[in-house]
């Protein structure tokens, strides 16, 4: 029993080095490091999502909108969170709102286990987001399974895009 063990342990301790040292290149890392930072047009081209370390953890991604392309309501005020399901977030600003949370790196290179706000539907959903092409995000938004999840195409947004309002100066 005991060999069973130590032929099992023996994979699982050559990959836990691996997962502590890309662990820590997502901690220490610049955006050259870390190709996923940075900002990003979403699928509709009509917001911008500026991904960063998050804040309380170095080890994870968050994301924040700071880009509209229309930020004003037909109203001309800007846009708020008005279809969260929770009254009191309702008045929160679009730009500078937090829409991805958590996302860590997998083996793979990819990351997961985190989650994506959609402020269109007010509903938020796991999700999951890899590189695929230099200035390409696949990001998957899913409700337990991420096989039957759907998936969307972000496009690297250009360096000097201005930020809107109330999102928070560049990083």
């Amino acid at each position: 029993m005991r060999q069973r063990l130590i032929a099992f342990a023996r994979p699982a301790a050559r990959a836990v080095p691996a997962l502590i040292v890309g662990l820590v290149a997502l901690s220490t890392s610049s955006q050259a490091a870390r190709p996923e930072l940075g900002v990003w047009y979403d699928d509709s081209g009509q917001g911008a999502v500026e991904i960063h370390i998050c804040a309380d953890n170095a080890n994870r991604l968050c994301g924040r909108i700071v880009w509209l392309k229309d930020p004003l309501n037909a109203e001309g005020v800007a846009k708020h969170d008005r279809y969260n399901p929770k009254p009191e977030n309702q008045n929160r600003p679009i730009c500078g709102l937090q829409i991805l949370g958590n996302l860590g790196l997998m083996s793979d290179g990819g990351f997961d286990g985190g989650w994506i706000y959609d402020p269109k539907v007010g509903k938020s959903y796991s999700s999951a987001l890899v590189l695929s092409g230099n200035d390409q995000l696949t990001v998957t938004g899913y409700l337990g399974v991420k096989m039957l999840g759907k998936s969307f195409t972000w496009r690297r947004a250009p360096s000097d895009l201005p930020r809107c309002e109330g999102a928070p100066p560049k990083a």
